[in-house]
């Protein structure tokens, strides 16, 4: 009954893959720490977790190469904290010298079928699991967001749907494909240090199966 499933689909998106230091090339498919940024786009509280069981991929993995441009800079932690200590200071990053021109390499016209189980971590929730569980559904039925869920980067909006009955859907995709390495999620047992995570994906038919995941560092 902690089980929901949600179709997301959108015109482009970038899962972009950590061992691409400046050019931006996205994964072949979703991660599951951006499927699991989706669920919590529609409901986030602090006594519960997402955790991603299964992904199914519904239409062709396509790709496109856009040039566009990006801002090169960042404000500096140091000026941040020396403003808030004397009360003024100048945070301002003006784009017109820090823009940059860089490639992408992104995947366009992506659907896919998430499912993911509702995990009570807090005692709210613990002691009332019904009412997660019904608040997950209303928002996602009315298509209600705490923010817009995007795919890998914001300006790439993601559209969604509440699926009550996967089996009745269209099947995933009839191909098989090894996925390489690929960022399960970050591990916040250390906040000030989050340590990222892998696992070895592996597409059968058009889903990848994340029960019996094997996260690596």
């Amino acid at each position: 009954m902690n089980r929901f499933c949600l179709e997301v689909s959108g015109d482009f998106a970038c899962f972009t893959r950590p061992e691409m230091k400046v050019e931006r090339v996205s994964s072949d498919v979703i991660t599951p720490s951006a499927a699991r940024s989706v669920f919590e786009a529609i409901l986030w509280k602090p006594a519960i977790r997402w955790e991603i069981r299964r992904i199914e991929v519904l239409k062709p993995i396509r790709w496109i190469s856009v040039r566009r441009n990006e801002l090169g800079a960042k404000a500096s932690v140091r000026n941040v904290q020396s403003a808030a200590r004397v009360g003024q200071g100048n945070l301002g990053i003006y784009i017109e010298e820090e823009r940059q021109q860089r490639a992408g390499l992104f995947l366009r016209d992506v659907a896919y079928r998430l499912y993911a189980d509702l995990v009570a971590v807090g005692a709210d929730a613990l002691q009332n699991p019904t009412k997660y569980r019904e608040m997950f559904q209303r928002r996602a039925e009315k298509g209600q967001c705490v923010n817009q869920p995007y795919l890998g980067c914001r300006e790439f909006a993601a559209r969604f749907r509440l699926v009550t009955q996967p089996e009745q859907e269209a099947p995933a995709i009839a191909e098989d494909r090894d996925l390489g390495w690929m960022l399960y999620d970050l591990d916040f047992s250390t906040p000030e240090s989050p340590a990222p995570r892998f696992f070895r994906a592996e597409m059968r038919q058009g889903v990848i199966d994340l029960t019996q995941v094997q996260v690596a560092q």
